[in-house]
């Protein structure tokens, strides 16, 4: 009954619709639908395609003019040894200066003797530097300069309070001359007899420790043991401090510096600094991130040019990098870095006395910063928005890149991209902050002011990011889909190639890297004009600032330690735990990888494949590595992973 019941619904309905006085022609139906997609298609999309080649190829001719003008001024330094100690004034402070000076020119020593050894403040900034606090604090504590004449300021920000990552280990100490324990090799450090109840104790001036009673094994008469209680990161602060109150014993004035908040994060940091008492007494300040080392004598080789040219603000050093060679991430950035400081930092200095502080491993002018309004904390650049400051009021800056000072390098894919968003969003916001500004100004020259507004700030920080994702991630692969656009051959091989060369000079022993280097520099632009953006239109992450990871020699294997106090690590097994095992969040799978790279990569993939099958134009070499170079990132196959 319902069987038959439904049947005749089926019926009434197929009649009704047949009918209606309607029919529709879904075949009709499609060719409007394309003819409609074609039209859009011609009036729109080819419009608007034909327009983004326009302005990438006209960003790309900017950028080659910018590049073969930084050439040709680096290779005029060059051949006529045009070196900062020849166009400024340089001669030693005090001593140096005498016993430097030959006999026969009395009054060229007399002149040096006279140059007293002026006060400077060596600031280092940092955060959470668990893993390299102690090289640059030791490094600042080494520098040849009288101890009476130099402050060391450490400014602490940071928040790890708690125990991160707890490991118990048993450990027995031999008594005895040292001998294997069966079962097991020598292990790690020293230190003292197992002793009863809480003592707390430190371990290799790094670690705190928890003794505790504990029965030894059978057949150990001679043998003391104790549970240590290791942390990761425990009270950072007091470590710091610590080696801080070390240096103090030896003799450095040595100050440690904490404040309630991190208000302006470095910035901040750097401003607070600046208010203490002692500081009145200094004229010039070296600056240094936690993970630099400067040379003992980087301040007898930067300082004169401040002390015999009243002129300068800043003297800027180069960067050395210790782990360059450590994995194929940090090999780009040293050729990308390597670039920047000997033609980029070099060509601004000669030309223009001008170039962006990179934020360290540079010695300022206390003046300079008070004329220019001090640190300001508007934007994740205040190294740069600084130095633009000052140089609106006049200042001059000089790149020294005979002084090299080591620091590391991010080696995770996870720091570099924090980085790289930092470094990116700051400047394409300080520009739209600051870009009124600076046509506006009175005190520097009109060619500077071109200099700094279109070289500096809109070829340097807008176009490149900019050009290099639209023009050779987008507009390529989007032109194979479409016959009507023709990019001339100029355009997609000779001037990218002569700019890829310009730009590899830096780095001659990394020369047979460039392809995977160019490729992954277009991946990165896909994080930089997203920062960018974000930067223009003040929106989202515009001031998130994420400190930069430094691993130090945490992925480094330490080499065991062979003597009568050595300390042999054995297994035990305990009834109750006397330390609570902590859950170790996991990672789920899906957060591992980059999503939007992932993407990117598929579609210039299928670009490529399109042009073989269909659009013949002969681009799919190039989009199928670069496609490749994206799902490589994007599964996270780059850098190192952190311990």
């Amino acid at each position: 009954m319902s069987s038959s019941g439904g049947g005749g619904v089926a019926e009434e309905v197929a009649r009704l619709w047949g009918e209606l006085p309607v029919r529709v022609d879904w075949a009709a139906v499609a060719a409007q639908w394309a003819a409609a997609a074609a039209a859009a298609r011609a009036a729109v999309v080819v419009p608007a395609v034909r327009a983004l080649v326009a302005v990438s190829l006209a960003m790309t001719v900017m950028i080659l003019a910018e590049k073969l003008f930084v050439a040709a001024v680096c290779l005029a330094v060059r051949a006529f040894r045009l070196r900062p100690d020849r166009r400024y004034k340089w001669l030693p402070i005090g001593a140096a200066g005498a016993a430097a000076s030959s006999e026969d020119d009395e009054e060229s020593g007399l002149v040096a003797a006279a140059a007293a050894f002026p006060m400077v403040l060596v600031q280092i900034p940092m955060f959470n530097e668990r893993e390299v606090y102690k090289l640059s604090i030791g490094a600042a504590c080494s520098l040849d300069w009288p101890s009476d004449r130099v402050v060391i300021q450490v400014l602490d920000d940071s928040t790890d309070l708690v125990v991160k990552d707890v490991t118990d280990k048993v450990i027995f100490q031999d008594k005895t001359p040292a001998r294997d324990v069966p079962g097991r090799g020598g292990g790690g450090g020293g230190g003292g007899g197992g002793s009863g109840g809480d003592a707390r104790e430190e371990v290799e001036g790094d670690i705190f420790v928890e003794e505790c009673a504990l029965s030894a094994p059978r057949g150990s008469e001679d043998i003391s043991s104790r549970i240590i209680r290791s942390t990761s990161s425990l009270v950072i602060k007091d470590l710091v401090e610590k080696e801080c109150q070390k240096w103090q014993g030896k003799g450095v004035n040595i100050k440690y510096e904490v404040r309630g908040n991190r208000k302006g994060y470095k910035a901040g940091a750097l401003k607070e600094g600046l208010k203490h008492d002692y500081v009145k007494e200094c004229e010039y300040i070296a600056m240094f991130d936690a993970d630099f080392q400067p040379e003992s004598d980087f301040l007898l080789r930067t300082v004169p040019f401040l002390v015999h040219n009243s002129e300068i603000a800043l003297v800027q050093t180069r960067w050395k990098f210790v782990n360059a060679n450590e994995c194929l991430l940090t090999r780009f950035q040293e050729m990308s870095l390597d670039y920047h400081f000997k033609y980029e930092q070099e060509a601004g200095s000669s030309v223009y006395s001008f170039f962006g502080f990179n934020g360290t491993a540079g010695v300022w002018r206390i003046a300079a910063i008070d004329d220019a309004g001090g640190w300001k904390d508007r934007t994740t650049v205040e190294d740069m928005d600084l130095a633009v400051r000052a140089t609106l009021q006049g200042w001059k800056f000089v790149y020294v890149g005979d002084v090299k000072v080591k620091s590391e390098l991010p080696s995770t894919f996870k720091a570099y991209r924090f980085q790289q968003h930092r470094w990116s969003c700051g400047p394409a916001n300080l520009f739209k902050k600051m870009m009124v500004e600076i046509l506006e100004n009175k005190k520097v020259s009109f060619w500077n002011k071109i200099h700094l507004w279109y070289d500096f700030f809109f070829v340097g920080k807008i176009a490149a990011h900019t050009v290099t994702f639209i023009y050779y991630c987008f507009v390529i692969p989007v032109s194979v889909w479409l016959p009507e656009i023709e990019i001339p051959l100029w355009g997609v091989v000779y001037v990218p190639t002569v700019i890829t060369l310009c730009k590899a000079v830096g780095t001659p022993s990394s020369f047979h890297l460039v392809i995977l280097w160019v490729l992954f520099e277009n991946v990165m632009s896909l994080h930089r004009i997203k920062a960018a953006v974000t930067g223009i239109l003040e929106a989202g992450r515009v001031n998130e600032w994420v400190v930069t990871e430094k691993l130090g020699d945490a992925n480094k294997t330490k080499p065991d330690t062979n003597g009568s106090d050595a300390v042999k690590v054995i297994d035990v097994e305990l009834t109750t735990p006397l330390i609570p095992k902590l859950k170790k969040r996991r990672t789920r799978f899906w957060d591992k990888y980059h999503y939007s790279e992932i993407f990117v990569g598929i579609c210039i993939i299928l670009s490529g494949f399109y042009d073989v099958l269909y659009a013949k134009k002969g681009y799919y070499i190039f989009l199928f590595i670069q496609g490749l170079a994206f799902l490589i990132v994007g599964f996270d196959y780059i850098g190192v992973c952190p311990p």
